[in-house]
């Protein structure tokens, strides 16, 4: 079974992070929840490193700005 275009939401993400960082292992949850490994580590690293699940501002502004200069590009 493919985990393409799966979303979860805010809380259930804390959940799995707050089972990882309280020692449950990686492979262990990943397998029980059928979530991909390298999702659940981006979850694991973006929630320890600002608190939240959501796109760091810096990102989007830097998409927007790529995005410009293709338009102008054009």
């Amino acid at each position: 079974m493919s985990n393409t275009n799966k979303r979860y939401n805010e809380e259930f993400k804390k959940q799995i992070v707050k089972l990882i960082n309280s020692g449950k292992n990686i492979n262990e949850v990943v397998k029980e929840y059928n979530i991909a490994r390298p999702t659940v580590n981006k979850w694991v690293k973006d929630y320890s490193s600002s608190g939240s699940f959501k796109l760091n501002k810096k990102m989007i502004y830097t998409n927007e700005n790529a995005c410009s200069k293709i338009a102008n590009d054009l």
